[in-house]
């Protein structure tokens, strides 16, 4: 089989998906976002993953060029990688499996964030990586928004990535909108935008108002089929697959650790000047605790 086959599909539909019906989007969006899954599972299985009918799997197959949904699904098992990779070195989670009940729940939770970062980084390259670094680099005003659970990553980043970028603007910030803070936004900017399925509408009309604006945009995600009509000029994929509720956000942040660290070392003397810059004046305004001198 051509090994290639699975990855022109996956590009076929992420182009084609903004044209299809809800159903068959909601289809096509579960197959790119759990490839691995999709390429084990029977159909009924996948329907009901997916939350559709056999009859939509069949129709998207067909769509697609496939004359049956096995045909669909072949290139999928054929590159197959378990959403559970194995990451050496793991005798300790055994360990805590057979300690207690709380300790085995406990042991599956740091297994899934040790596998949530490496899938997340492996579905970079290094030149996808250094595109989105000279992006910031170069831009005129480098925008970051993200809302709810989000906003504690893309504060983090700004955090530490204006020491080294002065470029670097967090959006929204106090009362007001991002949408509001981008009004100035235009060619020669770069809007980063991070969300998370349930897409956060604000984050997304935001990245669409900047994209309007003329402004590059680099989304942080976990689907390509994210908001049909909404093109960002790069996106980072990551994984968010978790044992609670909520999205796990260790992925998430494995990329944005190597982002930063890329940010300071293209920064170059004048990046690695102002982080010294901010660390004096830290160190004179008294910004670090330490113990009181014994006299």
């Amino acid at each position: 089989m051509d090994p290639t086959l699975k990855n022109r599909l996956l590009s076929d539909i992420r182009q084609e998906a903004a044209g299809f019906s809800p159903q068959l989007r909601h289809a096509a969006k579960y197959v790119a976002d759990n490839q691995a899954d999709f390429g084990l599972d029977p159909i009924r299985e996948t329907a009901r993953k997916a939350g559709v009918s056999t009859f939509t799997l069949v129709r998207l197959a067909k769509l697609l060029g496939f004359d049956r949904f096995d045909d669909l699904r072949e290139p999928f098992r054929h590159a197959l990688v378990s959403h559970t990779e194995q990451v050496e070195g793991r005798a300790w989670l055994d360990q805590w499996r057979e300690d207690s009940p709380s300790a085995a729940y406990q042991a599956d939770a740091a297994a899934n964030s040790l596998s949530v970062v490496q899938r997340s980084l492996q579905r970079q390259t290094p030149e996808k990586l250094q595109h989105a670094v000279q992006m910031m680099l170069q831009a005129r005003t480098v925008y970051l928004t993200a809302m709810r659970a989000s906003y504690g990553l893309a504060y983090h980043f700004h955090y530490v990535a204006r020491m080294a970028l002065r470029s670097m603007e967090l959006v929204p910030r106090h009362m007001s909108t991002a949408i509001d803070e981008l009004k100035d936004a235009g060619p020669g900017d770069v809007l980063m935008a991070m969300t998370f399925s349930p897409y956060s509408l604000e984050t997304i009309e935001a990245a669409a108002y900047a994209k309007s604006k003329g402004a590059k945009l680099i989304m942080v995600t976990d689907s390509e089929i994210m908001a049909p009509g909404l093109e960002p000029d790069l996106t980072l994929l990551v994984s968010t697959l978790s044992t609670h509720h909520f999205a796990c956000n260790s992925g998430a942040m494995a990329l944005l650790e190597i982002l930063l660290a890329m940010i300071v070392k293209e920064g170059g003397e004048g990046a690695r000047a102002r982080i010294a810059d901010y660390e004096a004046l830290r160190r004179d305004h008294s910004a670090y605790w330490s113990a009181p001198k014994k006299h």
